[in-house]
């Protein structure tokens, strides 16, 4: 495998001045484009030193055989640049944003002779005017319906109106007048382009002229008695205030911006934006990334914001963008926005007031659409199956490890060490299986990894052995399960038809039961099922300590490997070198989630276990001093602060409390043992 040492440049050859690099394979594709304030700095971090690089920087460099880089004035031309050979090369190893779903929007078609308004998604079309996008189709329909009445302009598609102009009549809209027809020449197309823009500017957020233009004739026209007249103007204001209140009104009237939130995980990101205008959200927007570089939130806004205005129309722009995090070249990309819009666009970060609290919701609806395309992704069975075999691929396995657990040990300086257990049967959650132990090894995460491993074997092979599929194994003393109480009774693994482990399920019928069934309870023993695979929280050391367990143990039928979480590293007994999967692969998405449960489900119970104890005072440890006596304490001294600092004579002071009891105290208070 060639490393970049092959294609680096000579000493002294790249520039010091601003520009754009281009990485390219051995059959010369553009695989990633780069900008650089100093081109020779950033080349250079990625030649100095290899080995320290992120896994995904050395994968893009070993796929490389040459660079190359134009140098340009400004930091601002270097982001113009840099932009314009993303949309050219397509690199496979920048980031791409890709939309979580097909928004509509709502498009008024000003380059035909008599626009059109229509729902429209995917491309937006050159001469046309988009104004979302929303949320759902049917909210752009309802909201026309109501415009129509006030700003009657064609909405029927061409064949519609190419008939109705050969047969000289209009359509039904055209007789309830939510048509002006210009089909069969009721108005002129100046007219009809008239009512197209008007409509353009009310959906802009020029709303207040409208009403108050309807309102005056409205009042003229009851001044003239004209009262039919009159109550058509009324449902018209009405119709155009409903329309407005579709919209919710978050900030001040003359408030336009995007608010922009971002929510990100080590594989991937998405990206929400409210649009504001007018202090009105008029649309909402998601994106989904990969990740396949190390990036920070304020590279991934940089990179956002340049793909999202890059091809927009100077309208579009915002006079304000507000980011979660200032991209490292903020002004150079202000500068940039400002010259495409040819008005000042600022780019900040919200502290205080309503744009903190609306990026907060903004952020809300990012983490959502995460979650919401995570479930898509796991609970897809074709995405699910190419996951488990690419795992048992990459690690060598004879067949798809359809039953996973993982376990992960969580403390506070090594207090209240605690581990969990989270099982996947099929590449899905069993919840119903999750265990979780106290451990009582304080020597680190290494001995807590290997007392857990064997805790949970002991009590499989006690299972086998009491079933009777095999001579008893080793003894596993009192307490070597996990704590009680986690998660209700385990089932039968497998999918919902009872495939997936090939685990024997339980006969419909026969006085014997199966192999791993309570012959009194008829469900499931414990931990009568062994998994495919253990995954480990950790790294070699780990992933070494849970082997030299099951060795132990005799079980030589589980494979097992650690996942480091700082460099998605996947590690296996023995080796030397860890496996690194691609970081696009299902493989180690499921590692991930399974790795990610675990750490949830541990830290959940060291936090509970934590405050139970914060909770036990010191004082529960005096012999003979009971509840109320601890109490009279406390309200004597009013803290366990002011009681620590005093002395036995002081404390004898309290009803109840003599002398033996008060040397007690004290003792335990600084520690010592009060016996």
């Amino acid at each position: 495998m060639q490393g970049p040492a092959s294609f680096r440049p000579k000493p002294g050859s790249i520039p010091e001045s601003p520009g754009v690099y281009r990485f390219r394979d051995a059959g010369g594709r553009v695989i990633y484009v780069g900008k650089a304030k100093s081109l020779r700095q950033r080349l250079n971090s990625y030649f100095a030193d290899f080995a320290g690089l992120h896994p995904r920087t050395q994968t893009m460099l070993t796929t490389a055989a040459g660079v190359d880089w134009t140098v340009v004035g400004t930091e601002v031309e270097a982001l113009q640049l840099e932009y314009s050979w993303i949309k050219e090369y397509d690199p496979r190893f920048n980031v791409k944003y890709r939309d979580d779903k097909s928004y509509p929007y709502l498009a008024v078609t000003m380059g035909e002779e008599f626009p059109r308004v229509q729902v429209l998604r995917g491309a937006k079309r050159k001469g046309t005017r988009y104004f979302g996008p929303y949320s759902h189709a049917w909210a752009i329909r309802e909201t026309v319906d109501l415009l129509l009445r006030v700003f009657p302009i064609r909405s029927c598609s061409s064949g519609v109106f190419r008939r109705a102009a050969q047969i000289g009549r209009p359509c039904l809209l055209g007789y309830i007048d939510k048509c002006s027809a210009p089909c069969v020449s009721r108005v002129t197309p100046a007219e009809h382009r008239a009512l197209a823009e008007d409509f353009c500017d009310f959906m802009a957020g020029n709303t207040g002229r409208f009403i108050r233009r309807l309102e005056g004739e409205m009042r003229r026209a009851a001044a003239e008695e004209e009262f039919e007249r009159a109550a058509r103007l009324r449902d018209d204001v009405q119709a155009l205030q409903r329309a407005m209140e579709k919209q919710a009104v978050v900030l001040g009237e003359n408030i336009d911006c995007d608010v922009v939130a971002l929510v990100d995980d080590p594989l991937e990101a998405a990206v929400q934006v409210f649009y504001v205008r007018a202090g009105r959200v008029r649309g909402q927007r998601g994106w989904v990334v990969d990740k396949v570089e190390e990036t920070g939130p304020g590279e991934l806004v940089e990179n956002f914001l340049l793909q999202m205005y890059g091809e927009a129309a100077p309208e579009a722009l915002p006079r304000e963008v507000l980011v979660p995090a200032l991209p490292p070249d903020a002004g150079a990309l202000a500068e940039l926005l400002s010259e495409r819009r040819g008005a000042r666009v600022e780019i900040r970060v919200p502290q205080r007031g309503d744009k903190k609290s609306l990026m907060e919701t903004v952020e809300r609806n990012a983490k959502e659409s995460l979650n919401q395309h995570r479930i898509r992704r796991a609970s897809d069975l074709t995405t699910r199956s190419r996951a488990l075999q690419e795992v048992a691929d990459a690690l060598d396995l004879d067949q798809a490890p359809l039953r996973i657990e993982c376990y992960d040990v969580s403390h506070l300086q090594g207090t209240n060490v605690v581990a969990s257990m989270v099982v996947f049967e099929d590449g899905l959650a069993r919840k119903s299986e999750y265990r979780r132990f106290s451990v009582r090894s304080a020597e680190g995460d290494v001995a807590s990894i290997h007392e857990v491993i064997s805790r949970r074997f002991k009590r499989y092979l006690e299972e086998r052995s009491a079933t009777g599929e095999l001579d008893a194994g080793p003894e596993a003393g009192p307490g070597d399960g996990p704590d009680a109480g986690t998660g209700g009774g385990p089932a039968l693994p497998g999918t919902a038809d009872g495939a997936g482990t090939g685990a024997p399920a339980a006969p419909d019928a026969g006085p014997e039961p199966a192999p791993g069934i309570d012959p009194e309870t008829g469900r499931p023993r414990r931990f009568a099922y062994p998994p495919n695979l253990v995954v480990v929280d950790g790294g070699p050391a780990q992933a070494a300590a849970a082997q030299r367990a099951l060795d132990e143990l005799g079980v030589d039928d589980v494979a097992v490997c650690g996942l480091a979480k700082r460099l998605e590293e996947v590690w296996l007994p023995g080796e030397d070198l860890p496996v690194i999967l691609p970081r696009s692969s299902e493989a180690l998405y499921l590692l991930q989630r399974v790795r990610d449960e675990a750490h949830r489900f541990a830290i959940a119970y060291h936090r509970s276990k934590r405050s139970k104890s914060v909770r036990e005072s010191a004082l529960d440890e005096v012999p003979g001093l009971g509840p109320a006596r601890r109490q009279a304490l406390i309200k004597h001294f009013g803290s366990v602060k002011r009681l620590r600092e005093a002395t036995a004579a002081e404390i004898r002071e309290v009803p109840g409390i003599g002398p033996a009891t008060a040397e007690a105290i004290v003792s335990a208070l600084k520690g010592e043992n009060p016996a």
